[in-house]
């Protein structure tokens, strides 16, 4: 199936878990991608409709450069992927300015500032898609992230007036809202967790659906391929009638 051939796509944060799996989907589909990661993007399989890029999507002059480069390889835009993100943790009343202006500075400034720059083009193609990665947490109590939750709610809010404000030109904008997908987040949660968590907290954020992985401390999660799949509908013609909303892909935590 090649829904998206020769679409011009370009994927923020596709140096592991959703991004990657993103990328690897969006090339399998037919389209010719720009992959851009902080630290590089390595070990994808080569394809000619492959090209990456290092970006800092927290850095207003590496987007400038890093999107403009991205738009001349490609030769215009079709679909941005924001996929980039960071996601640190602490009790709230611990929670220190720097941590809490660093997260919305990847995940909600950065999303902000790759859409600007790329925006010219995706009006321009006349068909442009946005898809954003917002996450559960924006709707559903998650403890320990504050910082994140609101980054994440952020990019909702800036989703729903992208679509409505660019409706007319063609542009659809939907953010996706993963919960329980294996990511590089939820492989270090041992890492960004407080010393002294309550691990009962966590209860209402499993899935239903069986999924065959845990993370390292034993809650089940999906593979990204599942949220990959997402995103190629949405960037294609079949998700033509779609904007301005969310999709959750969470196995069914918060049904």
């Amino acid at each position: 199936m090649e829904r998206l051939r020769d679409r011009r796509v370009l994927v923020t944060g596709a140096g592991s878990g959703i991004g990657r799996a993103t990328t690897l989907r969006l090339l399998d589909e037919g389209a010719k991608v720009v992959a851009t990661d902080v630290k590089g993007v390595d070990e994808l399989p080569g394809s000619p409709g492959l090209k990456t890029f290092t970006m800092d999507v927290s850095d207003e002059t590496s987007v400038a450069e890093g999107t403009t480069a991205a738009i001349d390889h490609l030769g215009g835009l079709d679909v941005l992927v924001n996929a980039a993100g960071i996601l640190l943790a602490s009790h709230t009343h611990e929670t220190s300015l720097e941590l809490w202006n660093r997260v919305l500075a990847v995940n909600l400034t950065g999303t902000f500032l790759v859409t600007r720059a790329a925006l010219p083009a995706l009006l321009e193609s006349g068909k442009g898609v946005v898809v954003n990665f917002s996450s559960t947490s924006a709707s559903f109590a998650h403890p320990y992230m504050a910082a994140y939750s609101a980054s994440k709610g952020g990019i909702q809010a800036f989703t729903h007036s992208l679509a409505l404000e660019y409706a007319k030109q063609g542009l659809r904008a939907v953010s996706i809202a993963p919960g329980s997908v294996k990511s590089g987040i939820t492989d270090s949660a041992v890492s960004w967790l407080p010393k002294d968590p309550d691990f009962t907290l966590f209860g209402r954020l499993l899935p239903i659906l069986p999924t065959g992985l845990t993370t390292e401390v034993g809650n089940p999660v999906a593979r990204p391929e599942a949220v990959a799949g997402v995103v190629a509908m949405l960037a294609s013609d079949d998700g033509e009638f779609i904007t301005g909303t969310e999709i959750r892909v969470d196995g069914g935590t918060h049904t």
